[in-house]
């Protein structure tokens, strides 16, 4: 058994984009922050010690025709397999950048963040959120209770959050500044943001210590488009079993669609299963499944 990981470490996007938020979909959990759910799952899958291949992007799939085994081109060599499961989430992920002028300036000086690193890097500071979606509310919420000031900036007069958020959000110490848009990041010391209101143009200054840009992600599959695999929308197309249009290769989670699909934590904990008791299946047909946990000798 065999991990390969784009990035440099397990996790994916709860570990690369929001480790410090919580989650509250997860059975047995009331709520638990992502980066706890990550390591609590690393302690869980490394309990039967696979071989891990962090920082390793697979740029390609063939399908052996003499064996049907399949041959994996990856960013650092080739690796051999029976069965392919992928589970690549959104696909590879890139920020929507604030383009405007000095915000490149401040992100080299690392006080311009479109991931955000520990809340406790907030401390006693002055912070402004761009954005108005749910992780731009859900970011000003959980800041508000470390940094000294938290300013959230939207272009509109309405959020795109839920409900539950938006009403959080208005009773929260946060500073809502609608409908402004940015005009561009000045400072010396520390960034000054330009305002200009998105109706009558008038420009305002917002002085902080750091900025958050949360306008949202631009997700690609990547080179998994290239495999030959069934597409619908960005997503891989797979039937009950998870499996895809080529045999022996599977898809769960986000990178993987069917009728009624509902992209949700809890939905891929799900599917993880009924696509490793398939692959066992496929590479035994005699095997008995589904296996269950109970019936294997550890300690």
């Amino acid at each position: 058994m065999k991990i390969l990981e784009s990035l440099p470490e397990l996790g994916g996007q709860l570990a690369a984009l929001y480790p410090e938020k919580y989650i509250f979909d997860v059975a047995g959990f009331p709520k638990i922050k992502a980066g706890e759910l990550v390591e609590r799952l690393k302690d869980q899958a490394l309990y039967f010690e696979p071989d891990v291949c962090v920082d390793e992007k697979v740029l390609e799939l063939h399908r052996e025709e003499a064996d049907g085994t399949f041959r994996l081109v990856t960013s650092r060599g080739e690796h051999r397999a029976r069965t392919v499961i992928i589970a690549a989430g959104a696909g590879a992920f890139d920020p929507r950048r604030l383009e405007v002028e000095g915000a490149d300036r401040w992100e080299k000086l690392g006080k311009l963040h479109y991931f955000v690193p520990k809340v406790e890097h907030f401390l006693g500071k002055r912070v402004a959120v761009l954005g108005g979606g749910d992780s731009a509310v859900d970011w000003a919420l959980t800041l508000q209770g470390v940094a000294s000031e938290v300013h959230l900036v939207h272009r509109r007069t309405q959020f795109r959050a839920h409900e539950h958020s938006v009403e959080l959000l208005a009773q929260s110490k946060v500073n809502v500044l609608v409908p402004y848009n940015v005009a561009r990041v000045e400072g010396d010391a520390t960034p000054e943001l330009v305002l200009a209101h998105a109706e009558t143009k008038e420009e305002a200054r917002l002085p902080v210590d750091e900025l958050v840009v949360s306008y949202g992600f631009v997700a690609s599959l990547g080179p998994i488009k290239d495999w030959g695999l069934e597409l619908e929308k960005n997503s891989i197309v797979v039937n009950r079993w998870m499996e895809t249009n080529i045999p022996g290769v599977f898809a769960v989670g986000d990178v993987a669609t069917y009728e009624g699909k509902v992209k949700l934590i809890a939905v891929g904990f799900g599917e993880a299963p009924i696509a490793v008791n398939r692959a066992k299946q496929y590479v035994d047909p005699k095997d008995r499944v589904p296996a269950h946990s109970s019936d294997l000798n550890l300690r």
